[in-house]
């Protein structure tokens, strides 16, 4: 008689295995919600939703954007690392994921801890912007101009922290500018300013400025990627003219909440991939001057600690915190 109760035992441990299984190899059985940390028509968003839908192509389950901005992201990210694991909570994450716990003391979740990474996503360089009437052309021209007046020229950003910020601020050090940072609260309000002339020059992202510098009302001087950009071909790097080997980007990708099961990040992880090599996907990339990235979940955790620490250098040596 025992051996038939283990017997059964052991074949209702196995039904469940089975039905856990099969559960997850379903999913998604309902739409997915995409946290995106920023505000709805900013150039974090613009790309999310490109991916959004072509995940919900590929799927056939909605994935839904929902727009949780404020604190330089970490409102969006506090409110995903608190969602049920279960792979229905995704978190379109920026590199203010590393960013973050090298700016706030106390934040409320741990950018490593509290999630699982899935795939990069997406990088977007940024670009050395300046108003006409800054009476430069190149970005050596520029580089002189501005050391000739320490303290003189003023920047925006799109927030005390933001990437637009910090890249400026490391491109600043690297060639002993010194120069105001104006803040405000988001890219739209700082573009309105450096197209106004209220402030002089930028460091915005590539698809938030390309219409600004087609209609000739900002000059683009430089971009921040390793290669030139196709959608600015005759603009050069900054590696190529004044400071070697720089290179940075607002990167992008996709975590969940710690704890979702490794079925479904895998899942996800193939899913991304694919949607990162659709002709329509990479037009519309291309189109706003982002370029694909991709890669494992173990990849992306390791890049996410590496760039956690590269950030804690910069920011250390620039005394730069937000609380």
């Amino acid at each position: 008689m025992k051996r038939i109760h283990r017997l059964f035992a052991a074949l209702v441990a196995l039904a469940g295995i089975g039905l856990s299984c099969s559960a997850l190899a379903a999913w998604p059985e309902r739409p997915v919600t995409m946290v995106v940390p920023f505000p709805p028509g900013g150039p974090t968003d613009l790309v999310a939703r490109v991916l959004a839908k072509q995940l919900s192509d590929q799927t056939g389950q909605t994935f839904v954007v929902e727009n949780k901005g404020g604190a330089n992201g970490n409102i969006g990210m506090q409110y995903a690392a608190a969602a049920k694991p279960d792979g229905y909570t995704v978190l379109y994450n920026t590199s203010s994921i590393a960013l973050s716990p090298n700016l706030y003391r106390n934040l409320s979740f741990d950018p490593v801890k509290d999630f699982d990474a899935v795939s990069s996503t997406a990088v977007i360089p940024l670009v050395l912007l300046t108003h006409p009437s800054v009476p430069v052309r190149n970005v050596k021209e520029f580089v002189d101009y501005a050391q000739s007046r320490p303290g003189k020229l003023s920047y925006a950003s799109a927030g005390a922290g933001n990437v637009t910020h910090l890249g400026a601020l490391l491109f600043l050090r690297s060639v002993d500018i010194e120069a105001a940072h104006i803040p405000y609260r988001g890219s739209a309000p700082a573009m309105t300013d450096l197209v106004g002339g209220q402030v002089q020059f930028m460091t915005n992202t590539l698809n938030d400025s390309l219409g600004f510098i087609r209609e000739g009302k900002l000059r683009a001087l430089a971009v921040s990627s390793k290669t030139r950009s196709p959608q600015l071909p005759d603009t050069p790097t900054l590696a190529e003219t004044v400071v070697p080997d720089f290179e940075m980007g607002a990167w992008q990708g996709i975590v969940v909440p710690a704890g979702t099961p490794p079925e479904i990040i895998n899942s996800l992880n193939a899913q991304i991939r694919k949607a990162l090599q659709s002709p329509d996907v990479l037009k519309q990339l291309a189109a706003q001057g982002a370029q694909p990235l991709g890669a494992s979940p173990q990849e992306y955790e390791q890049y996410i600690r590496d760039e956690i620490q590269r950030w804690h250098e910069v920011v250390k040596a620039a005394n730069v915190r937000l609380d």
